[in-house]
């Protein structure tokens, strides 16, 4: 069961991105086999929230706080940016041109994410 829904979970954020790059000019799926980047790009997302996300969101917790939990969206716009940077090096053809783009894309990603939660609840 936890294989399927770690493959559910892989699909439905390259869908989540593609659907981020199909609604927003500034990111961008090139390539021959732009299936197969979006997959690869959705697990190196992945990995960068399960990785750095956590950190950045421990240290950055007093101003969360502060904010109200607005600066949820820039740690998503920078996960995101971090994605295209890796993706880059990676030649995997994802690319987020800047800032706005990221937030904007993030909150699309995030609202998937929230969708997929409701569905495949995991559990606790």
């Amino acid at each position: 069961m936890a294989c399927v829904k770690f493959l559910i979970w892989v699909v439905v954020n390259a869908l989540a991105l593609a659907a981020a790059a199909w609604l927003l000019a500034g990111i961008t799926v090139t390539g021959q086999h732009q299936v197969l980047h979006m997959v690869l790009v959705a697990l190196v997302f992945g990995v960068i929230n399960a990785v750095v996300r956590p950190v950045v969101q421990l240290l950055s917790l007093p101003f969360i706080i502060l904010t109200l939990g607005l600066l949820i969206f820039v740690i998503n716009a920078l996960m995101l940016m971090l994605t295209s940077a890796v993706s880059h090096s990676l030649h995997l053809g994802f690319h987020v041109d800047g800032f706005l783009t990221a937030l904007l894309g993030g909150i699309i990603v995030s609202i998937a994410s929230a969708v997929l939660h409701l569905v495949l609840p995991d559990g606790d």
